[in-house]
């Protein structure tokens, strides 16, 4: 079954429980693929990118744009369909969008990165815009790249539109709390559904990075934690400061002073109170969902944990709390920070977590209190939500 297919069936599954027609969700309103040339050290290359707008019942579609290697069609359509349902869970003004361009940015200088982000920009410029689709970063983007886009925009367009693009850098227009809006909403709901307990997290990119460095100060103990490809375990508990001096110091976690090396697939299977998946999608599969020790599982990645997965899970009692959910914060603050483009007025770092906490506890709350009503898992209750709110946009639209 493809990214896409397993996608889809979560939609469907969840459908039934509130007894929806969600036929309109089956296929994307627009898929956009361009072919576009970029002159990289002296040849011209022709690198394959795309955006695709899932559903605009709610306003703008909205999502990020990954540069990656294994960028293709059937994953951003997968990702763009979750943004139609995460920003619906969220209760943003935001239809679901995702873009990409396959290439390894690992091989580009600075300047050929910059011509590939420009070209792509050109490639895709008479479909994006503040009213219409708004990006963000992603897997392999950055502020840096985001402002590229936005300067490349405006200036094919000829006017001031920062409300085109978020996760901007600050002096463009972006927004406080931006950075580590992901780990920050994932936080405020780890605080709400468990007590300070043994944590591992699975990622040490910025949402990994940062989730396990808020848990650890505010005395949570951290257990194991991983990069892409090495991973480290200590039962009595990681200083994760000092492990990041050492990842800087070393360009890994490997070697940490007094834990055990381990492999990213051996992390998951290791003993804690809460397992946090925050790298890749796909890494609890029904190959090693028997062997989860964690009680709770909180969901940083997208889509970390695949539909055969589920269901061992939640043979075994173990909680899962979603991606949709989880990982909303960045969205959230993203939506802050157009807000602010479009009122030209810019909240202080406490306003916007504040404000992003009050949205990650009350859709806690919301999905939770359906889960009990439906009887169902957290997945399914979210995904439920989402489905009625965007319903009932297309019902009152006379659609």
């Amino acid at each position: 079954m493809s990214v896409f297919d397993d996608a889809l069936k979560r939609i469907n599954d969840s459908a039934k429980l509130v007894n929806e027609d969600v036929s309109f969700l089956q296929a994307p309103e627009r898929v956009l693929m361009t072919n576009f040339p970029v002159k990289i050290k002296g040849v011209t290359k022709y690198f394959t990118g795309y955006r695709v707008q899932y559903n605009s019942l709610l306003g703008p579609t909205k999502g990020g744009i990954r540069f990656s290697p294994e960028v293709n069609i059937d994953e951003v359509k997968a990702l763009a369909l979750w943004m139609t349902v995460k920003n619906a869970l969220a209760g943003i003004p935001y239809g679901g969008a995702k873009g990409g361009v396959t290439v390894d940015t690992k091989s580009l200088s600075v300047e050929e990165l910059e011509s590939v982000t420009r070209a792509f920009t050109r490639s895709i410029k008479d479909f994006i815009g503040k009213d219409i689709d708004v990006p963000a970063p992603d897997v392999y983007t950055t502020p840096q790249v985001m402002a590229w886009i936005l300067d490349e925009f405006e200036s094919i367009k000829g006017r001031h539109e920062p409300g085109l693009i978020t996760g901007k850098p600050l002096i463009l227009g972006g927004s406080l709390g931006r950075d580590k809006s992901t780990a920050l909403g994932a936080y405020f709901i780890v605080k709400e559904v468990m007590g300070k307990s043994s944590v591992i997290v699975q990622g040490f990119g910025n949402a990994g990075l940062n989730i396990a460095l808020m848990l650890y100060n505010d005395g949570y103990k951290i257990v194991g934690t991983s990069d892409s490809k090495f991973g480290v375990y200590s039962e009595a508990g990681i200083n994760v400061n000092e492990l990041i001096k050492h990842k800087d110091k070393t360009g890994s976690v490997k070697d940490f002073p007094l834990t055990k090396n381990v492999s990213n697939e051996e992390l998951l299977s290791l003993p804690c109170d809460l397992l946090i998946p925050a790298a890749v999608e796909n890494v609890i599969t029904n190959v090693n969902a028997s062997l989860v020790k964690a009680k709770i599982i909180v969901e940083v990645a997208n889509g970390p944990i695949s539909p055969e997965a589920d269901v061992i899970l939640n043979s075994k009692g173990v909680i899962v709390y979603p991606d949709v959910l989880c990982n909303a914060g960045g969205v959230i603050v993203s939506y802050f920070e157009w807000v602010q483009n479009n009122m030209g007025y810019y909240w202080s770092e406490k306003e916007v977590n504040d404000k992003l906490k009050i949205k990650m506890i009350s859709n806690l709350n919301r999905m939770t209190n359906l889960s009990r009503e439906l009887k169902c898992s957290l997945r399914e209750s979210a995904y439920a939500l989402a489905i009625k709110d965007l319903v009932s946009a297309r019902k009152l639209r006379g659609k």
